[in-house]
């Protein structure tokens, strides 16, 4: 080994930075890395096009042992190029081939007990902010909504976000305008939810006395927001724990197989509760 697991973001470099997940899911990935004397090379680039490029740089290049492949999508390009430049690879999550190792976590279920937790509060119409539709996860977390809402009789409502906190407030405010509008939300990842805290707050509209929140990754934005958010926890740093190791058995030549991620938890805070009663 030469020591470096390439890891390739695509998108806003400033998101990178304000996105407790990925900073977390790297500290995991280092210890495990770091005892076989390896490390992460983080590399933002602004698309999948840069992020091609820098695949075939490091294969020529021999930059690094083996790379991360996260945000998959659905006719993914990336698990196909890997294999023809003969570069080993993990996949965080469902990708669309069985030619790499795949660390696999439950997006479908996670959505299912958030939607669960909120029929049991007396929610009849619950809404979620998604991240990008494109992306496997999202698809699958949508699904399961949908399946959820069917099952229990309730109304579901989505509108697409980017992980961004601007998006969500886009989002919060066209969900808010559905008639009758949610009571409670669900969002895809922590920042969203921040954001849209700040937006109800702004707007003066009572968390959780009128609508009620959750996310699904608990992050310290979660816990130290005000007031704390409800959120759903998969121990983003075993998260990396397991992508590491998977990475290691892929360089040391073991066949491909697939992972199971952490198993998601709901923690209760401040912005779950009983749904708001028009009558």
């Amino acid at each position: 080994m030469n020591g470096l697991i390439g890891l390739v973001f695509a998108g806003d470099a400033t998101q990178v930075g304000v996105e407790p997940f990925f900073m977390e899911l790297i500290a995991g990935m280092e210890e495990a890395l770091a005892p076989h004397g390896a490390t992460v090379l983080l590399l933002v680039v602004p698309d999948r096009e840069a992020e091609l490029g820098a695949y075939r740089r490091w294969s020529a290049d021999h930059t690094v042992d083996a790379v991360v492949v996260v945000n998959l999508t659905h006719d993914d390009p990336r698990p196909a190029l890997l294999a023809d430049l003969g570069l080993p690879a993990v996949l965080a999550g469902h990708g669309d081939t069985d030619r790499f190792p795949r660390v696999i976590t439950d997006d479908a279920g996670a959505v299912t007990t958030a939607v669960e937790a909120f029929v049991a509060l007396g929610h009849r119409h619950i809404a979620r902010v998604t991240g990008p539709k494109a992306l496997i996860h999202t698809a699958e977390r949508s699904a399961a909504m949908l399946t959820a809402g069917h099952t229990h009789g309730v109304r579901v409502t989505e509108a697409e976000g980017d992980y961004g906190p601007e998006s969500a407030v886009r989002a919060v405010r066209t969900l808010l305008r559905t008639d009758p509008p949610p009571t409670a939300m669900i969002f895809d990842n922590d920042v969203m939810a921040v954001a849209a805290l700040g937006e109800l707050s702004r707007s003066g509209i009572p968390v959780p006395a009128r609508l009620s929140l959750l996310a699904l990754d608990d992050s310290p934005l979660c816990e130290l927001s005000s007031p704390p958010l409800s959120a759903l926890s998969k121990n983003v740093h075993a998260h990396g724990l397991i992508l590491a190791r998977a990475v290691l058995a892929a360089v040391a030549g073991q066949p491909p197989t697939d992972h199971p991620g952490p198993v998601p938890h709901l923690i209760h805070r401040a912005t779950t509760g009983p749904a708001f009663d028009r009558l």
